[in-house]
């Protein structure tokens, strides 16, 4: 792209930004005080909304196990009992992933480890263990 110094219609717009690298994909990061756009994870929404189905499931008396669950709809029990977890997770922290407003480094493979089931304890270890209490929205 040419530049011409004496056109006055011409506008120079600069967007402070980076480009770094998580989990493999790139991420545009933007500077401190910038409003962060929504990036709704639809692998993490609907892993939470099959783990509450399940567990409304199980709760309701319908099945009587996660194990028989878990062969009633051809998944693994060790997936499934892994995936309910999820249910566990803070009402907010529920919210926010829903509405797209989870830190980055709050992914589904992520949830998948263990981690606390005290809501305070959980919201400390998803949003500072990883460096992302600047981008935190939780």
């Amino acid at each position: 792209m040419t530049r011409n110094a004496s056109n006055p219609n011409t506008i120079t717009v600069r967007v402070p930004f980076r480009v770094v690298k998580r989990g493999g994909r790139k991420e545009v990061q933007l500077p401190e005080g910038a409003s962060i756009p929504r990036r709704t994870d639809n692998t993490l929404v609907k892993a939470l909304a099959r783990a509450f189905r399940w567990k409304r499931m199980i709760e309701s008396g319908e099945f009587a196990s996660i194990s028989e669950l878990a062969a009633k709809e051809g998944i693994a029990f060790t997936y499934m009992a892994r995936l309910m977890r999820l249910s566990l997770l803070a009402p907010d922290m529920v919210d926010a992933i829903v509405d797209g407003r989870q830190p980055a480094n709050v992914t589904l493979a992520n949830l998948m480890d263990p981690f606390p089931l005290e809501w305070k304890e959980q919201r400390m270890a998803l949003t500072q263990e990883r460096g992302e209490s600047r981008n935190a929205h939780l």
